[in-house]
């Protein structure tokens, strides 16, 4: 990938800058360099030149002279901190004399790479139509007898398993006059292979529509939109009688469309529709004849649904259930005959496995009805313990590919990047972010926003390559996923780019493989696959990700692990995996800007500091010593570590710092203990933004905590957490919440879980005049009633109620005036919800949940208001 080479390398230089002695004007000239690097591939990507092979060619060029410069500037800043990882400097200093030569090529080659971008940009000038200035008068004649409703050919029968409401609903819709009769678009969007194309074929061909249309057209318009072609296409759909072969003009084109459909009640269908101009071109040749025409649109892209469809929403097509899936496999596989009874279970799971996709279960089911029918054959498949799934993915890639193909470079490296985390993974999207950060995806404008990753990743839902699958609590995205023909896609894409490589079984093992990679992902056999890296060749030093994806269920130690020489490693993530003690030989990995790990016993060493760079760490204790025992700490040498953002220390504590010391980015600091958060510590991190504590109670204990009385006021501090891992559910012992408005007025999300505070002591918290997300969790307050007539929260938008023993619950209609979702979770014993909830609420979520609560959010139910209830209890 040439977007992200060059923006890591713009990423590299900006943090040597800040952590080594470096002339300015060699920054500078850096700048220079990769910026225009950037303008490049940023016009390439706008560019409508049909010259593959040329632009294919620069982004070889330019992603091998960014990667080859920032291996030398890498290299030689580890082989200066090892060479004097023994002697008191504090700073390294670069040697530009010794990177002369790999300066001076590599400036020669981005002149060239500018020269050679500016020559074909001015070989490539459009040689633009003049078309529209012809002024043939060729009509056509409006003749109402000839072929009224000829219909474009749209493939075979396709079968309509599981669309029969959406037909019902798309059809009401396109026949409604009662909004109006002006023409109008009603969009349909999904992933390629959902079963767009299929609906609208049938809803074209439905009795219905074709007496209620006069003309009907169906075309298909794909990613490389062709005007003349698409207009002739139409034609020759609506007026078969007219000839249109050969170079007719664009403008006559254009008369002819229109006069066949004057005065006429049209529906035309504009299948794969990828650009807004195609959409803006073609909407132009159609007249509004005020009687209630229509378009019918499909797309892939979720932007361009909504752009046709204007004030009115775009139609998501849904993907199919496990009945659905299963009765769409059993017809392609077996037609009219029925199915083997020996054959079904492993016939619903293989059906199942296609993940509700249409065009999945029907090339399964392709290959499937070729192959033998044997039980053993179809429970290997079930399994996927042989190709039939493998080889259904990679006919499908030719599909998928364009939703891939025509992202923007920038979207192209996160997307790949997702596929490093196993098939079927559901990823948080906060350490999706943190990951994209730490590879140095960022442009340095954006780094460390999370609003710009947030809208990266919109971006790729948008373009349904990316599912969501949990939504936060603040209408963004909390997981993502993949879709398993998505990841293959990935996978393939991104082993074919070398964007990164994974180290699956024995098999893919290969030092070929592993040459020259920039990020390694090992999905089993851990200790094989890094002495597998240890013993090929050196170049294998151009890592700098690794990712150790082992089975979470295997919990047996690691006595010790051989990084061997990868010395430019910038991120190691091996948090699945458990070490007897901290590995010293990461160490020696200066670049380290993301580290997550495990491990049993010890302490992290003092020369952790000497991560100049590390923004994230993330650091778990396996069977941790409790709290309560004698505390283990991070070194004091941590409060050195300026560049830390994020801070992850489950079963370890924060050290008192010394005088004057202070971490100023750190924006994140999770499962830090109640004795870490002292005043001393917290007023270090001035601008933390969110803060996880995790008490865990001695058995005891009769002194009541105090960690939220001892603390000033956070202007910063907008997220806090706090749990009781082992509650006793005695105010006497977690202590009173009185002081928590004081502990932050700004807090704009709260989580409390195991505190058992008395419902009255609700009032602390409705005084926090900037909530908008509260989350209580396992009694975090209990008892039978609470009446929240008298309080205001006045900007709660969210609201989680969790594992309590809250029988009745009352409020005003002005208690809450602006919470759109309840989530009400193991309520068993709630009676009623507060009926004021109606007027605002837009969602209530009940699991496991009393009935009588269920049928009182059942009396709320409104038009706009989507009531989700789930019974998972047995």
């Amino acid at each position: 990938m040439a977007y992200a080479a060059v923006v890591s390398l713009n990423q590299t230089i900006r943090l040597l800058q800040r952590s080594c002695d470096v002339s300015q004007e060699f920054v500078k000239f850096m700048y220079d360099k990769t910026y225009c690097l950037i303008y490049i591939l940023s016009s390439l990507d706008r560019s409508s030149s049909s010259r593959e092979r040329m632009i294919n060619g620069l982004y070889g060029q330019i992603k091998e002279v960014a990667c080859k410069f920032e291996d030398a500037l890498e290299s030689h800043v580890s082989n200066k901190f090892l060479s004097q990882s023994e002697s008191h400097q504090s700073s390294i200093s670069l040697d530009l004399h010794e990177l002369k030569q790999d300066i001076d090529l590599f400036s020669e080659t981005v002149n060239k790479l500018k020269e050679y971008y500016m020559e074909e940009l001015s070989d490539d000038a459009d040689d633009e139509d003049d078309d529209d200035d012809d002024d043939d008068d060729d009509d056509v004649d409006d003749d109402d007898d000839v072929s009224p409703r000829i219909v474009g050919s749209c493939g075979n029968k396709s079968n309509m398993v599981g669309f029969s409401d959406e037909l019902s609903k798309f059809r009401q819709l396109l026949i409604d006059l009662s909004s109006g009769e002006q023409v109008k678009c009603v969009p349909l969007v999904g992933m390629a292979g959902i079963g767009k194309t299929t609906l609208s074929n049938e809803i074209l061909k439905d009795p219905l529509i074709e007496s209620h249309f006069d003309r009907r057209a169906f075309v298909t318009i794909g990613p490389k939109y062709q005007p003349n072609e698409i207009m002739q296409a139409i034609l020759a759909h609506l007026n078969p009688h007219v000839p249109t072969e050969g170079n007719v003009k664009l403008s006559r084109l254009k008369r002819m469309i229109y006069q066949s459909l004057k005065s006429k009640r049209y529906l035309i269908v504009l299948d794969d529709l990828w650009h807004e101009q195609a959409w803006r071109d073609l909407r132009r040749l159609f007249p509004d004849n005020k009687n209630g025409s229509r378009f019918l649109v499909t797309t892939r892209l979720e932007r361009i649904a909504e752009y046709v469809a204007k004030l009115s929403s775009a139609n998501k097509i849904r993907f199919l259930n496990k009945e659905e899936s299963w009765c769409l496999l059993r017809e392609k596989v077996f037609g009219e005959m029925s199915c083997p009874p020996q054959l079904e279970k492993a016939g619903e799971k293989i059906a199942e496995s296609c993940e509700g996709l249409p065009l999945a279960i029907i090339t399964v089911a392709d290959l499937l009805s070729k192959a033998e029918k044997t039980r053993d054959y179809w429970n290997k498949v079930a399994k996927k313990e042989n190709s039939v799934f493998m080889d259904a993915y990679d006919q499908m890639s030719k599909v998928l590919f364009p939703s891939y193909d025509y992202l923007p470079q920038k979207l192209k490296a996160y997307f790949l990047y997702m596929g490093i985390f196993p098939q079927n993974y559901e990823i948080p999207f906060s350490k999706l972010s943190m990951l994209w950060c730490a590879e140095g995806l960022f442009e340095s404008s954006h780094h460390n926003d999370k609003r710009f990753t947030l809208a990266c990743l919109k971006e790729l839902v948008s373009a349904s390559l990316v599912m969501v699958r949990k939504q936060s609590s603040t209408s963004g995205i909390k997981t993502c996923c993949l879709h398993s023909v998505i990841w293959h896609l990935c996978n393939k894409e991104a082993e074919k780019d070398k964007f990164f490589y994974v180290l699956n079984s024995c098999v893919d093992r290969s030092e070929k493989g592993i040459e020259n990679q920039r990020r390694l992902c090992i999905r089993d056999n851990i200790l094989i696959g890094i002495k597998d890296v240890n013993n090929s060749s050196p170049s294998n030093s151009t890592i700098r990700s690794l990712i150790l994806c082992n089975d979470p269920t295997d919990h047996y130690p690691v006595n010790t692990m051989s990084f061997g020489h990868l010395r430019l490693l910038r991120k190691l993530d091996a948090l699945t995996i458990s070490f007897y003690e901290f590995p010293i030989e990461i160490l020696k990995l200066v670049h380290l800007r993301y580290l997550a790990l495990t491990f049993y016993y010890g302490n992290l060493p003092a020369s952790i500091s000497k991560f100049w760079n590390l923004q994230f760490l993330i650091v778990r204790r396996y069977l941790s010593t409790k709290s309560y025992e004698a505390p283990l700490y991070l070194p004091i040498e941590i409060w050195d570590m300026k560049q830390l953002e994020h801070v992850q220390i489950m079963g370890i504590n924060l050290p008192r710092p010394n005088y004057g010391s202070f971490l100023p980015k750190v924006f994140t600091l999770l499962d830090v203990s109640a004795q870490s958060c002292t005043k001393d510590v917290l007023k270090r991190l001035n601008n933390l933004m969110k803060l996880g504590i995790r008490i865990e109670l001695a058995p005891d204990v009769v002194e009541p905590l105090s960690f939220i009385d001892h603390n000033s006021n956070f202007y910063t501090l907008k997220s806090l957490k706090c749990v009781v891992v082992n509650p006793k559910l005695r105010t006497e012992v977690v202590g009173p919440p009185r002081r928590l408005s004081s502990f932050s007025s700004y807090l704009h999300k709260l989580s409390l879980s195991g505190f058992g505070y008395p419902w009255e002591d609700m009032r602390v918290i409705a005084s926090l005049p900037y909530l908008r997300v509260l989350k209580l969790r396992c009694y975090a307050f209990r008892g039978p009633k609470w009446e929240a007539c008298e309080l205001k929260f006045l900007q709660l938008e969210f609201l989680l109620i969790e594992d309590t023993d809250l029988v009745n619950w009352t409020a005003r209609d002005d208690s809450f005036p602006l919470l759109r979702r309840l989530n009400l979770t193991q309520c068993s014993k709630l009676q009623e919800i507060p009926v004021a909830f109606g007027k605002t609420l837009e969602k209530i979520e009940l699991v496991d949940c009393n009935p009588l609560a269920v049928i009182c959010a059942q009396q709320m139910e409104k038009e706009s208001l989507v009531l989700d209830v789930h019974v998972l209890s047995s």
